[in-house]
């Protein structure tokens, strides 16, 4: 079973008004003592994965961008320390544009991250003051060239469409300016109202749904012909240039979670079993439990009988197909236990079966949340 691990870094300068990710805004985070809580935190979880090598890790936030290079660099050999790696493991670091730094950049190159995820929303300058972000245009540009400039090959680009009074050409003008810029990989998603938001409580206006619909259906083929393959619900990319990391959660793959609010999944295959948790969401609680059962703020123990449906719940999100073998292997379960749900969603045409292959349909992938209702 393929094992990943994810690293919270949970701090902002400005928390936005659309984020419901845990991230926390603070004049001066406590940079060497969150890493040190941060390496203490891995090793108390050592024994559920003792010898088992990581094959990525994905350094998310909150903005990790904001952290000192030696601290990643510190951070970064610690983990090796404690952890066999796989020969050349995908090491991801998300950054701001808005606190991206040339000399940051280099240290976190050397120090062995070798995939930048960028968050630039947007190009336009008013869309980005609309939705709060810290940065500008140009600004995203410039990071963009930072990272090439400290030796990124891997750089992905986060990009939202559906923004307040956007119209379709300008969610095409931000795909076209990402691409023009060299990078191998494009998170597109829709911005949404989550309801504990600024904007979930006060929404912006937003474009109506014939619109967006027109966006994403532009968006989509212009990415497809311009060489980037969408491979899961909102992650397109050039040949090879796939985030393995985020693979391995829709394959339904096992990761460590370290970090305030990090969640972590382990399977234990003699017992057919696997253990989630979840830790505490806010900085202070997380620093005073680490190394210690209080630092988990949920565990949930799920038995064989659930694990088809956990399954299909995460490797529907994959558009590429899986095999009922695929399926047994990672479950350990019948492929009976879900017969009757998969061939619902073929009869309603979200699903289909290539050979002895199954998979989304274009409907299903643009109804995904119809098709994964059929499997709760």
């Amino acid at each position: 079973m393929p094992l990943s691990l994810y690293v919270h870094l949970p701090w902002c300068v400005q928390k936005c008004p659309y984020c419901d990710f845990n991230s926390h805004t603070l004049e001066t985070p406590p940079y060497a003592a969150y890493v040190d809580a941060l390496l203490k935190d891995l090793e108390w979880e050592l024994p559920s994965v003792w010898g088992r090598p990581l094959r990525s890790i994905f350094i998310g936030g909150g903005t990790p961008s904001l952290f000192p290079d030696e601290e990643i660099a510190r951070l970064l050999s610690g983990i090796r320390a404690r952890l066999p790696l796989i020969t050349d493991p995908e090491i991801t670091l998300e950054a701001n544009p808005g606190t991206a730094d040339q000399g940051h950049f280099n240290g976190y190159r050397q120090a062995g991250v070798n995939r930048l995820s960028i968050g630039v929303q947007s190009f336009s300058d008013t869309h980005l003051k609309q939705i709060g972000r810290i940065h500008n245009g140009d600004e995203a540009v410039d990071a963009v060239a930072m990272a090439e400039q400290a030796g990124f090959e891997c750089i992905n680009l986060d990009l939202m469409f559906g923004l307040p009074n956007q119209q379709p050409q300008q969610a095409l003008d931000d795909l076209q300016q990402a691409a023009t810029l060299g990078t191998t990989h494009l998170s597109w998603y829709q911005l949404t109202m989550e309801s504990n938001t600024p904007f979930g409580h006060n929404p912006p206006s937003l474009p109506e749904d014939e619109l967006i619909w027109e966006m994403q259906e532009a968006g989509q083929q212009w990415l497809q012909q311009s060489g980037f393959q969408q491979y899961e619900i909102s992650a397109y990319a050039r040949q090879g240039a796939q985030c393995q990391h985020n693979l391995n959660y829709w394959r339904f793959g096992d990761y460590l979670g370290i970090g305030a609010g990090a969640h972590a999944k382990i399977t234990h295959v003699a017992e057919g079993t696997i253990t989630r948790t979840a830790r505490h969401r806010t900085p202070q609680h997380y620093l005073q439990s680490v190394g210690s059962e209080q630092v988990e703020s949920s565990r949930q123990h799920l038995n064989r009988e659930m694990l088809p449906l956990e399954f299909m719940m995460n490797r529907l999100r994959l558009l590429e197909p899986f095999s009922v073998r695929q399926f047994e292997e990672r479950t350990g379960a019948a492929w009976s236990l879900v017969d009757s749900m998969v061939a619902a969603g073929v009869e309603q045409g979200l699903l289909e079966w290539q050979e002895d292959q199954l998979s989304t349909t274009a409907l299903g992938k643009n109804f995904l949340n119809d098709l994964l209702a059929l499997f709760q």
